[in-house]
């Protein structure tokens, strides 16, 4: 007989069966709250007052941020096209609107730079010193900037959860890549 699985943890406070039950109870506040806990804690919280935070570390994160936080809106299990993500990303989110007309460069030269190969490539660059989000004419990026606007994007992403209906397109979708989440804490049986 197998050794009963470990209720794994989803969020600092919230597990597979926490997560469940509010799911069952349709607590829409409750849940809201989780997915922010869940994205703030992993992608935001470590660079908060960090004397050492690096621009790229942060635009690392950020970058998956932004696709986890589309797999969400789609209900992805898991994303079918990264450079997709990023392009829709941007079209819907106004804070980003600097971008608009950059998401397919955006993804080649910072995205899969940085995670790729740990730069920038295509003469993008990586600042946490400008004095605003993006400077197109020198493709250069206010880390600090961009990801305190991340910050707002996920606590939007949620203010909307948690006002729209239980059987709303955004709650199906998330209870869709909720389901592939919970799985995902169970190891394959082979």
């Amino acid at each position: 007989m197998n050794a009963p699985q470990r209720d794994s943890f989803l969020s600092n406070s919230t597990t597979v069966s926490k997560y469940l039950a509010m799911e069952k109870a349709k607590n829409r506040t409750e849940i809201s709250s989780f997915i922010r806990e869940r994205f703030h804690e992993r992608y935001v919280l470590p660079f908060d007052d960090n004397p050492k935070k690096s621009g790229f570390i942060m635009m690392a994160s950020a970058c998956l941020l932004i696709e986890a936080l589309e797999s969400f809106w789609h209900g992805w299990r898991k994303s079918p096209n990264s450079a997709l993500a990023f392009c829709q990303f941007f079209d819907r989110e106004n804070r980003f609107l600097p971008f608009r007309g950059h998401a397919q460069a955006f993804y080649a030269h910072v995205r899969c730079g940085i995670m790729h190969q740990g730069e920038t490539t295509g003469g993008w660059h990586i600042r946490r010193d400008l004095n605003v989000l993006f400077d197109s004419p020198t493709k250069t990026i206010n880390a600090t900037v961009f990801l305190r606007e991340m910050d707002s994007s996920l606590t939007d992403y949620c203010s909307r959860l948690s006002t729209a209906p239980w059987e709303s397109e955004e709650w199906k979708k998330l209870r869709k890549k909720m389901k592939g989440v919970c799985a995902n804490t169970t190891p394959d049986v082979a």
